[in-house]
């Protein structure tokens, strides 16, 4: 990949050059930290105003540095080239470039290509930024201690704290800024090999002790970045604990010997290290800010820390030039940088997740396991991965079974006795417009909408098997046989008039979250009045205070719920439903059984994960009973609480086996909902690596949910083998035809995707403008 030749802006900041004295006054500046990010801001500073006195503290000597290789992206280099040419040009004549990643496993190697890569070595970077502060006049204090943050800024202006990870600054002012770290799972070290990979390699070794793997790239002409990874169990058990630098680096090169051709590796300062991510409420404080790794993080494996800290340099100075005073040019410092990190970081997330659990990933066959590892930060995707490597992802395509000109969404998928024509379910959608439990137009027109618009598979929203078991007084229900009625004349319609589209019902009890207000009139808020008692797993209140205390059931009454299951069960066979679904989830009554938190019995039903199960488990197989063998259940759990002492995701693979030995067909995987002060971590496809988690360690397939919104990410999460149905609540709402509108955009016109015949003249997007052809 050659040097970026056109204009390529650092995330939409850097102007021609940099904004000219007229900003905020700045006559002495303070950085500490000399690693890139704080010698790059000294320099920007500098340049933007020779007469500004800059001095950096750097308790390390010049020849010091830790890691070895660093890459930067096009869209860094660009915003490099633009704020100073001759930075720019000087690492120019440094970097390595490559197009392609490497992926061994199992001892397949699948190359992919037309990415595109700049790395050069992290003392060169140095160097190169030393020189160039020499030559503007920033005064360079090495081997020695900055003075704290708070003394630094009663002389100067402006302190620029770019002093890592384990930032004194950040801890000294923790008040303000309230860090939130995070230690991981796994210990990595950085070494170094003398020979130059040709690719950017991923080496998986499954050895005795499990799972370990290698992260490798060269950064110059006769050197190697390697970085071996593995899971802190996995690096106690094979011994690393008790390795020195020396032994460790020796016994890395025997691990991955192959890949490195017998050669060995050298280290410099290494030590096995778990990573940390670190987020900042604050980036600023007084007259002191955070840039680089002092505000936050991002795991190695998207190849991130220097780029970031880089364009934080950028855009603090480009912003300490556009406004007249410190507060607002660190706002917007801050207002520019946030989300951009925040989107890096939740990208590092997803990727280190993934190696993580690498262990759960490495049976899938190499092409689609190379995938999988290509698309795991959710950054590259099936429609971008084309681009870059059709040849790869056509064959991907071909493994999983697409026909020639099928995306994968559209390929069919079996339960039961049901063989749905795509991937694409319409999430069940709480409506909360029912009368007395009666569906009526406006379910018919909803779910009718949403079935003509081609998904495989349209769910109702949660109806609740008694009148007690209803979550607000609009709540649908199949208590009695009015409202089977009603639903028939639902399911007659789907099966009319938009053949080939399966319709599921999704039954639950409200548990102890319910007797409260639509949602549009208070969500969890009680009725005003003629609320109805309530009943759960234990007595405790969904919102102590607000929510009333729920009854505990007792065994006669665990007995009368699971019968109004079955009742409702019954009665949605008969009103023509091809798909069950237990709703399980969200701190409904079942839910309220399985979670920790909201089950605090010490009888049967509660205490171990066995007995928390104990009563779901009950109410699946008396409804299993009764409802038609040949039609699929399924069951929707809340993988995690997102709180502590909550389910866990290993508890989530424990249900999931459960149920599945219990005869469900596949597992809906969501998560939350069960506790008002849970924590969600929300981001594009959030949930769906407890899906990844579940299919991959029992076998069973599962539906992904979860901000997935777009025909790109389903095609990526099927390919990878993450999911095998995926389900969209919002979007549905957005565009009740996403799923025609996903084929036309794709250009499929298959079996999979049909149009309606009244509707098929719009089946082509409409011209939107004079110049569009007519057709």
């Amino acid at each position: 990949m050659p040097p970026p030749t056109g204009p390529v802006p650092a995330a939409g900041l850097v102007p021609e050059d940099l904004p000219a004295p007229g900003g905020v006054p700045l006559s002495r500046v303070a950085v500490i930290g000399g690693g890139p990010g704080g010698l790059y801001a000294a320099a920007l500073l500098k340049r933007q105003d020779p007469a500004r006195e800059i001095t950096v503290w750097e308790r390390n000597a010049p020849s010091d540095t830790f890691g070895f290789g660093v890459v930067l992206s096009d869209e860094t280099l660009g915003g490099i080239r633009d704020a100073d040419p001759v930075v720019y040009e000087a690492l120019a004549r440094e970097l390595v470039h490559w197009d392609a990643i490497d992926i061994v496993h199992r001892g397949h190697l699948t190359t992919s290509t037309g990415h595109g890569f700049s790395a050069l070595g992290r003392r060169r970077l140095l160097e190169v930024l030393h020189a160039r502060c020499a030559e503007l006049g920033v005064r360079l204090r090495f081997r020695a201690e900055a003075p704290p943050a708070a003394h630094l800024a009663a002389g100067h202006d402006l302190v620029v704290a770019a002093d890592g990870v384990h930032s004194r600054t950040r801890e000294a002012h923790a008040g303000h800024f309230r860090p939130r770290i995070t230690t991981h799972r796994c210990r990595y070290i950085w070494l170094a090999a003398d020979f130059p990979f040709e690719a950017f390699r991923f080496e998986i070794a499954e050895t005795e002790y499990g799972v370990m793997q290698l992260h490798a790239y060269p950064f110059s002409v006769d050197s190697s970045t390697v970085i071996v990874e593995m899971r802190e169990e996995v690096w106690r058990a094979a011994g690393f604990d008790a390795l020195d630098e020396a032994e460790s680096a020796s016994r890395c090169a025997k691990i991955f010997a192959d890949a490195l051709g017998g050669r060995a590796l050298r280290s410099n300062n290494s030590a096995w290290t778990a990573f940390r991510t670190v987020v900042n409420d604050r980036w600023s404080h007084e007259r002191t800010v955070l840039l680089g790794d002092a505000a936050h993080t991002a795991h190695f494996s998207i190849g991130s820390g220097t780029k970031l800290a880089v364009e934080d340099a950028l855009a603090l100075t480009t912003a300490l030039g556009a406004h007249p005073t410190l507060p607002e040019a660190l706002a917007a410092y801050e207002a520019e940088r946030r989300p951009v990190v925040a989107s890096t970081q939740r990208a590092a997330a997803a990727s280190l997740r993934w190696f993580e659990e690498l262990a759960g990933h490495v049976d899938r066959p190499p092409r689609r396991f190379a995938f999988d590892l290509l698309t795991r930060s959710r950054r590259v995707t099936h429609a971008n991965l084309r681009l870059r490597d059709p040849a790869l992802t056509a064959a991907v395509e071909r493994d999983f079974g697409c026909p020639p000109g099928t995306p994968p969404m559209f390929t069919p998928f079996p339960l039961r006795g049901l063989t749905l024509r795509n991937r694409i379910v319409v999430s069940p959608m709480d409506l909360y417009v029912a009368e007395n439990g009666v569906p009526g137009d406006f379910h018919l027109v909803h779910l009718g909408a949403r079935a003509l618009g081609g998904a495989g598979l349209v769910m109702t929203e949660m109806v609740c098997v008694s009148e007690r078991g209803r979550i607000t007084p609009g709540c649908a229900g199949l208590w009695t046989d009015e409202q089977a009625a009603a639903w028939s004349r639902v399911t007659d319609f789907v099966h009319a008039s938009a053949p080939g589209t399966a319709i599921g019902v999704q039954l639950g009890h409200s548990g102890r979250k319910g007797s409260t207000r639509r949602m549009w009139e208070g969500i969890d808020q009680p009725l005003a009045e003629g609320n109805w008692p309530l009943v759960a797993a234990s007595p405790l209140p969904y919102r102590p205070g607000v929510n009333q205390t729920p009854h505990a059931l007792d065994r006669a009454g665990m007995t009368a719920v699971r019968e109004e299951f079955t009742a409702a069960a019954r009665r949605a066979a008969r009103s023509g439903f091809d798909l069950l679904e237990l709703h399980c989830a969200h701190g409904y009554l079942l839910s309220g059984f399985l979670s920790p938190l909201t089950n605090h019995r010490t009888d049967a039903y509660g205490g171990s994960l066995e007995n928390r199960l104990r009563f779901p488990l009950e109410v699946f197989d008396a409804v299993r009973e009764v409802w038609p063998r040949d039609r699929p259940m399924t069951v929707r759990i809340s993988a995690t609480d997102w709180a502590e002492g909550g389910t866990t995701a290993e508890d989530a693979v424990a249900f999931a086996r459960a149920f599945a030995d219990h005869g469900a067909d596949a597992l809906d995987v969501s998560t939350g909902q069960v506790v008002p002060d849970e924590r969600p971590e929300y981001g594009r496809s959030y949930q769906t690596p407890y899906a990844d988690r579940i299919r991959n360690e029992t076998g069973v397939p599962v539906i992904a949910v979860g901000a997935i919104s777009s025909w790109d990410d389903v095609n990526s999460l099927l390919l990878a083998g993450r999911a095998d149905l995926c389900a969209l609540a919002r979007p549905h709402l957005y565009d009740p035809h996403w799923t025609l509108h996903a084929a036309a955009e794709q250009d499929y016109r298959g079996p999979a995707a049909p149009w309606p015949a009244p509707y098929r003249a719009g089946s082509r997007r409409p011209p939107t403008g004079r110049r569009d052809p007519v057709s």
